[in-house]
């Protein structure tokens, strides 16, 4: 176990304040960041991939498996304190910019690699989609996220979401921990959890186009609370008669709601839309 880093007094010298706006929660309890970080499987033969490591608390628990870790901070003001915390580890790089501007792959320049990320909520489904779509997806990818998040992000069918539909089409996600608020720094309102998803290399169910794959399941998901002819029809801005020829091609009863599809419905959904 590693000595826990003093989060108050390092903000206190950088005279930092943790910024709301961009979700600065920082995990402070020792026992959880070593969970994550053995969670993730590390061995001397691994690259890590870290996305927002804040003031580097989890970074030197990924520093003592990994054989190389690159930190990727939005934050500039970050980045001092941040250097500070993992100066002992030669093998820890910072990477100052926006993930969802940078390609995983090339930050990492190697394959396979890992990905590891405390992710504040406004950008979870942004950078989870970001990374399973790079050209070259990680190994593995170990995420904290709010506890709602992650049963969303695990859910079945009756209680799926765009953004289960998002994270099951390219990986298979479970939940791992419950971490309580009180493990954050600042402490926030909600709890959250360890998710770890495992890359499929082909994804789960074949499409032709993946981009209209997608339209199609934002535009059913675009008014879940409608019947899914009604929410495709307002969503893809086509005439009803269109989608329910479609939906009859698909074997699918067009009252049913967008929450209740498998992926291989929403697949079957998207093809016959594109032959209309």
């Amino acid at each position: 176990m590693l000595t826990p880093l003093n989060v108050r007094q390092l903000l206190r010298e950088f005279d930092l304040r943790p910024k709301k706006s961009l979700g600065q929660n920082w995990l402070v309890d020792e026992a959880v960041l070593a969970r994550i970080a053995a969670t993730a499987e590390l061995t001397r033969q691994d690259t890590v991939l870290e996305i927002g490591p804040g003031l580097g608390s989890l970074t030197r628990h990924l520093a003592e498996g990994a054989g190389r870790v690159v930190a990727v901070e939005l934050d500039s003001a970050l980045i001092p304190p941040l250097g500070r915390v993992i100066a002992d580890y030669a093998h820890v790089s910072i990477v100052h910019g926006d993930i969802l501007s940078l390609d995983p792959a090339a930050l990492v320049e190697t394959a396979p690699y890992k990905v590891v990320a405390n992710l504040p909520y406004y950008i979870t489904s942004s950078v989870i989609r970001h990374v399973l779509e790079a050209a070259v997806r990680p190994s593995l990818i170990v995420l904290t996220v709010q506890h709602e998040v992650a049963q969303r992000m695990t859910a079945a069918p009756g209680q799926m979401s765009l953004l289960a539909v998002s994270v099951q089409f390219y990986g298979r996600p479970s939940i791992v921990a419950h971490i309580k608020a009180g493990a954050f720094y600042p402490v926030p309102k909600v709890d959250s959890a360890i998710v770890r998803i495992v890359p499929y290399s082909h994804p789960a169910v074949e499409v032709a186009d993946r981009k209209q794959f997608f339209a199609v399941v934002k535009a059913g998901f675009s008014q879940k609370r409608k019947q899914l002819h009604n929410a495709l029809a307002a969503g893809l801005a086509r005439p009803q008669l269109e989608i329910a020829a479609a939906l009859e091609r698909a074997s699918l009863d067009g009252r049913r709601r967008a929450q209740t599809l498998s992926l291989q419905e929403w697949a079957s959904v998207a093809q016959a839309l594109a032959c209309s």
